[in-house]
């Protein structure tokens, strides 16, 4: 990768700090007129790794509620329990080889000894017990083990009494791409090693030549908690406007949050001072990785009746992340938000949301709620919401550790901010 464009995470005097200090991340917070879309980026950037329950997820839900009191909300955290893993260890060694991944969570640690077997090609996956199965996948956008081929993969592997699995992820990228799952456990019931594309010939080759080989991932795993953020301004009025983004995500999650994070900010005092004839929600929520699991917590036990909630905003993964260009050398950066992103709403919304977002590539040709949603968005209509709308994707760099600053421009997210508002108040019935 390569860095461009205007966005500079470099600028210390405003990321250290947000750092060392999420309560005072941004320093125009006195003054909510100046608070910028850009501050609030590379704040984000900042605080780092945002796993479940972690120190960037905590950090980043404590300078979100710190933004949500200064705008007059009030404020509750909902707790619950992630998963959570600190390895030491994540590699496959072989012969004379060695190659470390991603270990996939919830992780099963094997301890520093690991499990020994045969490695084995896979796909479909035939009888290997006692073997390390090698499974490629096609060239994708991966994001869950619910995909249909990697729900198949898992019964496969379920089935062939294998003792590990190492799982290539080809992408858009080259990068090894972590995947959703649910929190019950490890997704395909064995360890599991994520191997970028790049990694991966030595141990096809040896899987190839039925080498053995030992799968280590040695640290700690378990449970640790987590919280949904939520603010309340209740007028009585009776209905209520809520507005939601996820706050967690396997690593940085630049592209993959932060436009999320900064349009939920920025519509803070906009909502507060705006719908003045509604009760509003705000909630960010922990726990996506693992397949939404704080989402579905705030709508079971949190969320505002069906029948009493006039409209519901979602600010999904990839919402204005950088586009890439693929060349000789390598990927470079474009000056254009990427594409891979879908504006969903209510049936009923269509029409207004393709006036109110036209120009915008991915999001020009909003589609009726239905099976394509995917993420908080497809809990929510699912739920019964009556008026919903919301934007999710998956960019280049989706579910990567180098989903990072350079994912980021601030233009891309600043020019949504108007449209979502004018959207907000069409579907309100107040433009």
């Amino acid at each position: 990768m390569t860095a461009a464009g205007p966005f500079d995470p470099t600028r210390r005097g405003v990321v250290a700090g947000a750092a060392a200090s999420p309560l005072l991340a941004t320093p125009a917070m006195a003054a909510p007129d100046l608070i910028s879309i850009r501050t609030d980026l590379e704040a984000w950037v900042a605080m780092g790794g945002k796993a479940s329950g972690g120190p960037g997820d905590t950090d980043s839900g404590a300078w979100m509620e710190s933004r949500l009191r200064l705008f007059g909300y009030r404020t509750r955290r909902q707790a619950f329990e992630a998963p959570f893993s600190d390895l030491r260890t994540a590699a496959l060694t072989f012969g004379k080889g060695s190659v470390k991944g991603l270990a996939q969570g919830p992780a099963r640690v094997t301890g520093p000894e690991g499990v020994s077997g045969p490695l084995t090609l896979g796909r479909p996956v035939a009888p290997a017990v006692g073997a390390l199965v090698v499974a490629e996948l096609p060239s994708r956008r991966w994001s869950s083990v619910r995909q249909p081929e990697l729900r198949t993969l898992a019964d496969e592997v379920r089935a062939s009494g294998a003792a590990g699995l190492i799982l290539v992820t080809h992408g858009p990228t080259g990068e090894a791409i972590a995947l959703n799952a649910p929190a019950g456990g490890p997704p395909f019931g064995v360890p599991t090693l994520v191997l970028a594309p790049k990694d991966a010939g030595p141990v096809l080759a040896a899987a190839r030549e039925g080498q053995t080989a030992r799968l280590v991932i040695d640290g700690a795993a378990g449970h640790r908690p987590a919280f949904n953020l939520i603010g309340r301004i209740d007028r009585g009025a009776g209905r209520t406007v809520v507005l939601s983004t996820p706050r967690s995500g396997w690593f940085t999650c630049a592209g993959e949050r932060g436009p999320g994070i900064a349009l939920w900010m920025a519509l803070l005092p906009w909502m507060a001072k705006t719908l003045t004839r509604h009760d509003i929600v705000v909630v960010t929520a922990s726990g996506h990785e693992y397949e939404n699991l704080g989402a579905e917590a705030f709508l079971h036990r949190e969320a505002p009746d069906p029948k009493r909630t006039a409209l519901w905003v979602h600010l999904g993964a990839g919402i204005a992340a950088r586009d890439w260009k693929e060349t000789p050398q390598g990927l470079a950066p474009l000056d254009r938000p990427d594409p891979a992103r879908v504006l969903m709403g209510s049936a009923h919304l269509v029409d207004m949301l393709k006036q109110s977002f036209a120009g915008e590539a991915g999001l020009e040709a909003p589609l009726p709620a239905g099976p394509a949603a995917a993420g908080e968005l497809a809990e929510i209509l699912k739920a019964g919401y009556p008026a919903a709308f919301g934007v999710f994707g998956g960019h280049r760099f989706h579910h990567t550790t180098l989903d990072d600053a350079r994912c980021l421009d601030p233009a891309f997210v600043e020019r949504l901010l108007p449209r979502f508002q004018a959207a907000i108040l069409k579907a309100l019935g107040e433009a």
